[in-house]
C-alpha cells in the first residue's frame, strides 16, 4: 500500500500554476490528498486522480475565532486522513500544522515561500519568530527559496542548517514559457505582472511612469493583475491619461510576456518571484529590486537591472535607461536571462531535488 502525503497550502491556483509538477512526481510514489480553499483548478486536480478537501480561511486576517476554527479544522483534518507524512506551503498552514504534527509525531515538511510582511513588521516579528520556533521542533526539513531567507531563520535560531533545503523557488517550466521572438513595437511597451498593491512597488512604479511621461517619453505600461483599492484611484487615472493599459487578472500570462519589451517588478520582498522567471524564459529583460528573491534571477547589466528597493529615483534611472536602449540591446538581455533559466532554473531539477529530499 503506498504512503499516504497530505499536502496543505492557502490557495489552489497558485498550487497549480506553481507546483503540478511536483504534485505529478509525487503520484508515481504516493497517494496524494490536497486540502485547501479552492479558487479554481480542484478538477484539474481531480482528473489527476488526486483527491481534494476544501478547507476555508483567511488568508491574511488574525481573527481569532477564524484562526481557532482553522486550527481545530486541521486537527480533525490530520485526525481523519491519518497521513504518513505532510507538507505545507504558506504561514499559517506552516505554523498551524507544524503545531500539530508535533503534538500527533506526524512527518512533516514544510516551505518558506518569502518572509512576507509579518518580518517586516516589529510588532509581528517577535511572535512569528516564537510560533515558527515551536511549530518547527520537529519538522524534518523546511524548503526556502533563496539563501538569506534560509540564514534569517537561522539567525533567529528558528531552525538549523542541516533541516534546510534552499530551492530555486519553484523553478521554470521551459515548456510552458518558451524563448519568444522579440517584439517589434513603435512603442515600448512595460509590463507589470502581479498583484497591485503597495509591497510590490506600486508607488514607486507609478511615480516613475507618471515622470517619464511628463518628459515626453514614448511607451505603455501594461498592469496585469487584481488591485487593491487603495490603487483603483490611480490605476483608472493612469488608464484615462493614456500611461497605463489595465486587463485584470489573466487566469494565463503567457501572451503579456510575449508582447513585453521589458518587465517591471519592484517589489519590497519576494521568496523567489515567479513573474521574474517566466519573463526571463521568455527572453524579455527585467527591472527588479535587488533584494533576496528577485536579484538570484537577474545578471545585473546583463539580463536586465537591478534597483533598490523603495527608491523611486533608482527606479526611475533604470526604466528611462532601458528606454534608450537599442532593441537590439534589450533582446541581448532578453537571450542572457533565457540562458541563465536553462542553466539555474529548470522545474525539472527542483523537482527532483524535492521529491529526494521527503526521503
Amino acid at each position: 500500500m503506498r504512503k499516504r502525503i497530505l499536502i496543505v497550502t492557502n490557495h489552489s491556483y497558485m498550487f497549480w500554476q506553481f507546483r503540478r509538477e511536483l504534485a505529478e512526481a509525487l503520484q508515481k510514489e504516493y497517494e496524494l490528498v490536497l486540502a485547501m480553499p479552492f479558487v479554481g483548478h480542484e478538477e484539474d486536480f481531480q482528473k489527476m486522480g488526486i483527491r481534494c478537501i476544501p478547507i476555508s480561511m483567511n488568508r491574511r486576517g488574525v481573527n481569532p475565532f477564524a484562526e481557532a476554527k482553522l486550527l481545530l479544522g486541521y486537527k480533525k483534518l490530520l485526525k481523519k486522513e491519518a497521513p504518513d507524512l505532510v507538507l505545507t506551503y504558506s504561514i499559517k498552514p506552516n505554523i498551524y500544522i507544524g503545531l500539530l504534527c508535533r503534538k500527533t509525531k506526524i512527518p512533516y515538511y514544510a516551505n518558506v515561500q518569502g518572509l512576507g510582511t509579518a518580518f517586516q513588521k516589529p510588532v509581528l516579528i517577535s511572535l512569528v519568530t516564537v510560533l515558527y520556533r515551536i511549530a518547527f521542533q520537529n519538522v524534518q526539513r523546511v524548503f526556502f527559496e533563496n539563501e538569506e531567507n534560509a540564514w534569517e531563520f537561522r539567525e533567529r535560531k528558528i531552525l538549523s542548517a542541516d533541516r534546510q533545503v534552499v530551492l530555486s523557488g519553484a523553478g521554470i517550466n521551459l515548456e510552458r514559457y518558451q524563448m519568444a521572438p522579440y517584439p517589434n513595437h513603435k512603442r515600448m511597451h512595460f509590463l507589470y505582472l502581479g498583484r497591485i498593491m503597495k509591497e510590490k512597488g506600486m508607488d514607486e512604479l507609478f511615480y516613475t511612469v507618471r515622470r517619464l511621461k511628463k518628459e515626453n517619453e514614448d511607451f505603455i505600461l501594461d498592469l496585469v493583475g487584481f488591485f487593491e483599492e487603495e490603487y483603483k484611484d490611480q490605476v483608472e487615472e493612469l488608464e484615462n491619461s493614456g500611461i497605463a493599459h489595465f486587463y485584470g487578472f489573466q487566469s494565463d500570462p503567457r501572451m503579456f510576456y510575449i508582447e513585453a519589451d521589458c518587465v517591471v517588478l519592484p517589489s519590497y520582498h519576494e521568496g523567489m518571484s515567479n513573474v521574474l522567471l517566466e519573463a526571463a524564459a521568455t527572453g524579455r529583460p527585467v527591472i527588479t529590486s535587488n533584494i533576496p528573491g528577485c536579484r538570484e534571477s537577474v545578471e545585473d547589466r546583463k539580463s536586465g537591472f537591478l534597483v533598490e528597493a523603495k527608491n523611486k529615483e533608482m527606479l526611475y534611472q533604470a526604466m528611462k535607461e532601458m528606454l534608450h536602449c537599442s532593441r537590439e540591446e534589450r533582446e541581448r538581455m532578453g537571450k542572457m536571462g533565457r540562458e541563465k533559466m536553462e542553466r539555474e532554473f529548470r522545474k525539472e531539477a527542483v523537482v527532483e531535488r524535492t521529491v529526494r529530499s521527503l526521503k
